[in-house]
């Protein structure tokens, strides 16, 4: 039985930005988090990146969303206060806070370690906590999270450029890894050049794949190969390009958050080979059924990641100096940042400076 956190101390006063309505237009926003508890990680938020869910949730794009709406779930900071039971994290720390901020510990996918799969799963914005408060994310300047649900980030990345890893780095680490999406050497298409798309490019040069990008924008070619560092580009909307290279892949991951076709991208496949979804369009999605039978490829879908599971992927990162390409921009551009990202006009992840300059909110 779930039961809400014992408080030691006084409720904190927060300042952050959340919108009011389906508007989606952010604003100053104070409200209280909740005493550090014995089980609490207490920290100053640094910085935090910004999702495209985030713009979704916002929008109530998914019919899910509860105003006010405070977003925000790639989480970075330093420590302030931990609580009595807390021994694996210091005053001073950095530390982050990805999707999750709780779990029931008792199903299935928390046994396996696959938190983000729990049924009674809290999310770190939009959802209802289990004392029945409202969860807030990381547009704003502090948090408090259970101890279990607080990751150790790595000393050597810088803290802005790793926030984004708590999201779109294991959004595409989870599914290469769980999926067998690893093998040196072998072919590996990138479909989507954004937040996601840029850091599957890093992993899977890291684990020493061919990475291919496959981009709707032939202007992209130019930064996929030399900016990036990919492989080999392909237009998918050249179909000399896509018949050329039509059987050559062994893995897809797909990050488009927008309605597109599978089966251009199921054709792409070897035998055997794998499309993995990871983005999330609003319309559903469809395809031949032939294309996936008469090759024996499978199509599957991958949701971030369970809490070990991102720390061996920090860990990683840190490992491989990994973390990802940002623009910083301060809190208070917050809304802007929403329309260019909506427009696709970023490269490749906003990450909002709240307390890292200490710049104003």
């Amino acid at each position: 039985m779930e039961t809400p956190h014992k408080v030691e101390g006084l409720p904190h006063e927060v300042e952050g930005w959340a919108a009011p309505d389906e508007s989606g237009v952010l604003v100053p926003f104070k409200f209280t988090r909740r005493a550090t508890g014995p089980d609490d990680v207490t920290f100053k938020v640094l910085y935090c990146g910004i999702c495209h869910t985030d713009l979704h949730e916002l929008r109530n794009q998914w019919k899910n969303s509860h105003y006010p709406i405070l977003p925000g779930h790639e989480i970075v900071g330093i420590v302030t206060e931990v609580g009595t039971n807390v021994s694996d994290f210091k005053v001073g720390e950095r530390v982050g806070v990805g999707l999750l901020v709780w779990s029931c510990a008792e199903c299935d996918a928390c046994h396996k370690g696959q938190e983000q799969y729990c049924d009674k799963s809290v999310w770190s914005f939009n959802g209802t906590y289990i004392d029945g408060t409202p969860t807030y994310g990381g547009y704003s300047n502090l948090m408090v999270t259970d101890k279990r649900f607080v990751l150790h980030m790595p000393d050597n990345l810088p803290l802005d450029a790793a926030a984004p890893l708590l999201c779109a780095g294991i959004t595409i680490y989870s599914p290469m890894k769980y999926f067998g999406m690893t093998e040196k050497g072998k072919n590996f298409g990138v479909v989507g050049l954004g937040g996601l798309g840029h850091m599957a490019v890093k992993f899977g040069k890291a684990f020493g794949l061919v990475v291919t990008i496959i981009s709707t924008h032939p202007s992209k070619e130019e930064e996929a190969l030399h900016t990036l560092g990919a492989d080999h580009f392909l237009n998918s909307r050249d179909p000399e390009q896509m018949e050329k290279a039509a059987k050559s892949m062994d893995y897809i991951i797909d990050t488009v958050s927008a309605f597109h076709s599978l089966d251009s991208l199921l054709q792409l496949l070897k035998v055997n080979g794998r499309l993995i979804l990871v983005g999330l369009p609003e319309k559903p999605l469809q395809l031949i059924s032939s294309n996936v039978v008469c090759g024996r490829r499978f199509v599957g879908g991958s949701l971030v990641g369970g809490l070990q599971e991102t720390q061996e992927m920090l860990d990683f990162c840190g490992e491989h100096n990994i973390s990802a390409t940002i623009e910083k921009l301060p809190l208070k551009c917050v809304n802007k940042a929403m329309e260019r990202l909506e427009e696709g006009d970023v490269k490749y992840r906003f990450v909002l400076d709240i307390g890292g300059g200490d710049t104003p909110m």
